[in-house]
């Protein structure tokens, strides 16, 4: 492999081969021989294999730079390999394991403690976990044993994970299909609100849909305990609830007596211009997930409610009945810690907003009257463009898959959304520097001139 240039994170895209270039394409085809064929697409065009990550870059091995607007599934918010994570890494590398759950390492504690002061309550409790999936997991078994009810109520276009829970709640067929009869039968789905496409704009006959579903039960018969929700539906198509949405929703919860949980993964630890998402759109959970952006690159996750709820777990006796091998890995933890520290001290909801606003209201300037675009939206540094048919509402569909291919070779790594891939997803990294966020305007948006 070649040594690839330094990158200093602030850089704009240099492209020295077309991606993939030839040593891309040919870990490509060793990949290929070794993985599960389910898992990475490898094709003539796709993927790029990285060396290096910084800051708002990326370089691959053949040398080429990239602008990461994904900020790797949402996860470098921070940038990668921020400064502050790094520190606190080396600092703690004399303990790199712990016995979670029978002899915690110190870091698990001192995270505990800062996630409380992060959360909505003041005598919160946490249960630690690995990926999203996981915290969902801890989310739903906590909504159960809370009101005693099995039931979920899920909305259509959510994305909570894929392991056998957070599937349940995940409707999607194409992650779904080869596994429905291992999957919990008790969820309802409800339509999420969609103003393109939704007779009622305010998100009225969703609501609607949520009081029949709540008082049908879910399709197998059992009572409905709990609402999961994204408060933006990320991976959906970001897909931003109309104004009111979420009190509205919140206060059929508490009439119904049903637990909410806020599946805060992505929209969490200040991507949308507040620490929790929930806070900006008037949701009100009972439960909060977070994780992602909280490693600021390593696996941690957490389920967080008010103590009153999470104390529906059974003390334990010395055999935990929810835990894994992993919970409360002291590297994990203690960047957790840098991460919470850092999102304090630099502001970080406030630089999303501002950047956000920036790349929002630039692509919107430059996309006036491009074909088929029908809309340009975000909340803070999560942000979709929406591609339809002629007709104004039909989704083009894969046109956000084809518009990330193309601006690849143009050194802008992005990634498509909807269940028809017919939304380019934006949630690049609040280290965007004003030359990066200018070219990302100018360039995504001949892209997507140029590509139907």
């Amino acid at each position: 492999m070649i040594n690839p240039p330094l990158i200093s994170g602030r850089d704009l895209p240099a492209i020295r081969v077309r991606p993939p270039g030839p040593i891309s394409a040919a870990m490509g085809q060793r990949l290929h021989d070794v993985e599960s064929r389910n898992i990475t697409f490898v094709g003539p065009e796709w993927p790029v294999f990285w060396s290096q990550a910084l800051g708002a870059n990326v370089a691959d091995a053949d040398g080429n730079i990239y602008i990461d607007l994904t900020s790797a599934f949402g996860v470098a918010l921070l940038g990668h390999a921020n400064d502050a994570v790094l520190s606190a890494l080396k600092e703690g590398t004399s303990l790199i394991h712990g016995m979670g759950d029978i002899h915690p390492p110190a870091p698990k504690l001192r995270l505990l403690e800062k996630l409380v002061t992060f959360s909505p309550w003041p005598n919160a409790k946490v249960i630690l976990s690995t990926g999203g999936s996981e915290a969902v997991e801890a989310a739903l078994k906590t909504a159960t044993l809370a009101s005693g009810r099995p039931g979920v109520l899920a909305f259509q276009g959510a994305y909570h994970g894929l392991t056998a829970g957070s599937l349940s709640a995940t409707p999607r067929p194409h992650f779904r299909s080869l596994f429905e009869d291992q999957l919990y039968n008790g969820v309802a789905f409800v339509p999420f609100p969609d103003p393109l496409r939704d007779p009622s704009p305010d998100g009225r006959s969703s609501l609607e849909a949520v009081r029949r579903a709540l008082a049908q039960g879910a399709p197998n018969g059992d009572p409905i305990g709990s609402i999961i929700i994204e408060p933006v539906q990320a991976r959906g198509g970001v897909r931003i609830p109309p104004d009111g949405f979420m009190s509205m929703l919140s206060s059929m919860a508490a009439e119904h007596d049903v637990l909410l949980i806020a599946d805060e993964i992505m929209t969490g630890m200040g991507r949308c211009g507040a620490t929790l998402a929930s806070s900006l759109l008037g949701l009100e959970p009972d439960i909060v997930v977070v994780g992602k952006a909280l490693g600021g690159g390593l696996p941690i996750s957490a389920s967080i409610a008010s103590a009153h709820i999470m104390d529906a777990w059974p003390a334990s006796t010395g055999e935990a009945i929810h835990t894994s091998t992993f919970l409360g890995h002291p590297l994990s933890c203690t960047a957790a810690c840098a991460v919470l520290d850092t999102i304090q001290a630099h502001k970080i909801p406030d630089e999303a907003d501002r950047l956000g606003n920036s790349l929002r209201e630039g692509l919107r300037e430059r996309l006036v009257g491009a074909p088929g675009v029908a809309e340009v939206r975000g909340l803070g540094l999560l942000l979709g463009i929406e591609f339809v048919e002629e007709d104004g509402v039909s989704p083009d569909r894969g046109r956000g898959a084809r518009v990330a291919e193309e601006a690849l070779l143009e050194g802008l790594i992005l990634l498509p959304g909807g269940d028809h891939g017919h939304v380019l997803e934006l949630t690049p990294p609040a280290t965007l520097t004003e030359a990066q966020v200018e070219y990302t305007c100018s360039t995504l948006s001949s892209v997507i001139r140029r590509t139907p």
